[in-house]
């Protein structure tokens, strides 16, 4: 663990977040976890601040020394042309003056040009605080802004002690106030070695999800096929153990992973480049997932055409179940052999906590690969998502068989229609996945390659399982209702994950225009405005009104169906907390700031 340089109390030179300008600073707390200094400006603004952006005052005060006797010659033949003249006060020609205030003034106006600082006529569209909207009455926005960043008197004071005006002094100007500079001496600090903060109930929590999520699958799967599948009937009746278990089922969904894995290796699409690693790394990946789909249903319908019977997997969903729990398993154990051998800069920074059965759980490595096949990247979208529509279409055709129909009931055509946007939607905006925490953050384990390839395919499609052995039937204007329902739900989904992924990838985007932020040290911006001015987390918001929407062509009769909700919420309520957690270390200040701006969390008025 690096050592603390500056102490509490110390003046130092602290730079302004997105500028090149350093101003005089106090130091009044230190974090040991996130390693970040807590600074107070002279107007009472504190920020939080990287080692890499605060310099001592000696470091200034060494290299404006430097620069002021680079020319000892010029000084003396200065005072040999004057030696009556007095060192200090002596008066300038009317010239010279007039020469020194344009170079000030100059110097002023381009100072101005670097600082984040838009004009008012843009109606402050970027704000750097989280004061009231300048649509209120009482703006005081305006005046914190100017108290922040308006250069004034600190500013001019500043470029007075370092600006120098011969021209051969300019590079060693450009040396003082480059972020460039600032950046290549130490352009990326590695993350705790260790992971301290342990999630889910900690070795013990972890080790027991490993067998509780698998049997919570096989629990639903079991009732869903009882005819009364109500919670007072809690014991379903438990099958053969060799019953659950196929060959041949098995070797079929081996067939469905590896073909998508070659669907995945095809040199079609873009090749993108994900965020910044902990030592500066991007890694690449290929964006073809919605031509992966399109393949799939291409093959999917060659099957049909030749009379393939796709209720298979109606008859054999729980051996498919299982199939894929034990191949999650596996996959699983080799993530973690692998794991062993990584560099210490390719681990996961909330899968390193030194305890096997807690970084087996959560994923020990970051981004675990073979070759350019990226092993998370793949089954984050691909064999579980793509997999979800398949099971839903052999639902559809499950129920007309067995109910003798010429067409599947309105409730099941809303379901499969709503999933299937859904699914749709993620493989053709498939880069967003890129700035999710699975990706940035979470490591590839046990954790995500069962919750990949067993719940998302197995539990989402729980209604459509449902619906074949309890059909409902609903009328048209109800149709039409849970329809709207689910479009409110899927608009604030979208929108709010694009205006989030484009935000963080190019905050310059002349189409963010509009949007407002507070800066944090870290460089980034937290969105105060838009959808994530209206709650911290809206794309949750969205995700439970399209989860409700799912469940309402089911009926009332039974809760079984809206499981998917609850469980739902409570994941999204845990992934809240540990936003919250995560922010609150990595932001500081900067994010309770954002907090006492947008205060409620999924929820508006609620939560």
């Amino acid at each position: 663990m690096p050592n603390r340089k500056f102490a509490d109390g110390e003046v130092v030179m602290g730079r302004w977040p997105g500028s090149v300008l350093y101003y005089e600073v106090q130091v009044t707390h230190y974090d040991d976890v996130s390693h970040l200094y807590t600074v107070k400006y002279k107007d009472g603004t504190e920020l939080a601040l990287k080692e890499s952006d605060i310099r001592s005052q000696s470091s200034f005060k060494h290299r404006k020394s430097q620069s002021s006797s680079s020319s000892p010659s010029r000084k003396s033949r200065s005072r040999s042309r004057s030696p009556g003249r007095p060192a200090k006060g002596r008066r300038r020609s009317s010239s010279q003056s007039r020469e020194h205030k344009d170079d000030k003034k100059k110097t002023v106006q381009e100072t101005n040009l670097a600082l984040p600082v838009l004009k008012p006529s843009e109606n402050n569209t970027r704000r750097y605080n989280g004061e009231p909207d300048s649509t209120e009455k009482n703006d005081t926005s305006c005046v914190i802004l100017e108290q922040k960043l308006k250069p004034d008197l600190e500013t001019e004071r500043v470029l007075e002690q370092y600006s120098l005006r011969p021209r051969k002094e300019e590079k060693k100007k450009e040396e003082i106030y480059s972020e460039k500079k600032v950046f290549e001496t130490k352009p990326f600090e590695k993350a705790s070695s260790k992971t301290k903060d342990l999630e889910f109930g900690g070795r013990i929590g972890t080790f027991m999800l490993i067998f509780f999520l698998p049997a919570t699958v096989f629990y639903l799967l079991l009732k869903c096929k009882q005819d009364d599948p109500s919670l007072l009937n809690f014991h379903p009746p438990l099958p053969a153990l060799e019953s659950l278990w196929e060959t041949r089922v098995f070797g079929i969904f081996l067939v469905w992973f590896f073909l998508q894995a070659l669907f995945y290796l095809l040199p079609i699409g873009k090749v993108v480049e994900g965020l910044p690693l902990s030592n500066g790394r991007k890694l690449q990946y290929r964006i073809n997932g919605f031509y992966a789909f399109i393949l799939t249903a291409a093959a999917i319908g060659i099957l049909l055409y030749f009379q393939f019977e796709l209720h298979y997997l109606y008859d054999h969903f729980m051996q498919f179940a299982v199939s894929a729990a034990a191949f999650s398993m596996i996959l699983s154990i080799y993530l973690y052999i692998r794991s062993l051998k990584a560099p210490e800069e390719e681990l996961a920074p909330g899968g390193n906590s030194g305890y096997f059965i807690y970084d087996f759980f959560t994923g020990h490595e970051l981004n675990p690969r073979i070759g350019s096949f990226d092993l998370k990247y793949f089954c984050e979208l691909r064999p579980g998502l793509i997999g979800w529509v398949v099971i839903n279409l052999a639902m559809l055709l499950a129920e007309m068989k067995i109910h003798n129909q010429s067409m599947p009931s309105l409730p099941m055509i809303l379901v499969n229609s709503f999933q299937l946007l859904y699914v749709v939607d993620a493989l053709w905006n498939e880069e967003a996945v890129l700035t999710t925490m699975d990706i940035t953050h979470d490591g590839f384990g046990f954790m995500l390659a069962f919750g990949d390839l067993v719940w998302v395919p197995f539990v989402y499609s729980l209604q459509a399982y449902y619906l074949v052995g309890h059909p409902n039937a609903i009328s048209w204007p109800v149709a039409a209702a849970i329809t709207v329902l689910n479009c409110i739900g899927y608009y604030i989904f979208r929108s709010a994950n694009s205006q989030k992924n484009n935000f963080r990838r190019n905050p310059s985007d002349p189409r963010l225009a509009h949007l407002k932020f507070i800066p944090t040290a870290t460089g980034k911006g937290l969105l105060v405005t838009g959808w994530w001015g209206f709650v911290r987390h809206p794309n949750y918001l969205g995700d439970i009104i399209m989860a409700l929407a799912w469940s309402l062509p089911c009926g009332f009769n039974n809760i079984l169906p809206y499981f998917y909700v609850i469980y739902f919420i409570c994941l999204l309520v845990h992934r809240e907390a540990r936003d919250e957690h995560h922010c609150k270390q990595k932001y500081g200040l900067a994010w309770e700031r954002y907090c006492q701006r947008v205060p409620y969390r999924i929820f508006p008025y609620i939560y």
